[in-house]
């Protein structure tokens, strides 16, 4: 798999479809994506290779007896789908997950290297204006970073 990057704005149907722009379509390579809740309202979307990696190191530090552990893979692993291209390239999101992501009709989609994010259009703007500040201070503990 090719590395997922690009910031695509697009709309969704009446019945939940959402195209993919074909630069991700191509890099994911696969016909079906594993897409669930992420954070701050947005959807996470998976190939099945990094999704396996993502749910077997989840679970490997999750304990079934603490509840922090719990809610984190009951929102992570609990509502994910695996979700198929149709044959325009469209993915069907499910409703309960739309619902979760406020997925209206324009939204944002997001490749962020090895999984993709699928935003309400109007929520992703509210969170970078709500992050602004607050993400010099975060891209700093990025301190290593050098060129």
């Amino acid at each position: 798999m090719n590395l997922l990057t690009g910031e695509y704005n697009n709309t969704i149907d009446e019945k939940g479809r959402v195209s993919f722009p074909v630069k991700l379509r191509t890099a994911i390579n696969q016909n079906v994506v594993m897409v669930t809740k992420g954070l701050d309202r947005c959807l996470w979307l998976f190939t099945s290779d990094e999704w396996d990696n993502f749910q077997n190191k989840l679970m490997a530090n999750a304990s079934m007896m603490k509840t922090k552990s719990l809610n984190v893979v009951r929102h992570f692993i609990a509502p994910a789908q695996p979700v198929e291209f149709d044959k325009n390239g469209r993915l069907s999101i499910p409703q309960s997950l739309r619902e979760y992501a406020n997925l209206s009709k324009e939204c944002t989609i997001l490749g962020i290297a090895k999984y993709m994010e699928l935003w309400d259009f109007n929520t992703y703007k509210e969170y970078l204006t709500s992050t602004e500040e607050s993400f010099r201070d975060a891209a700093e503990e990025f301190n290593d970073i050098s060129f």
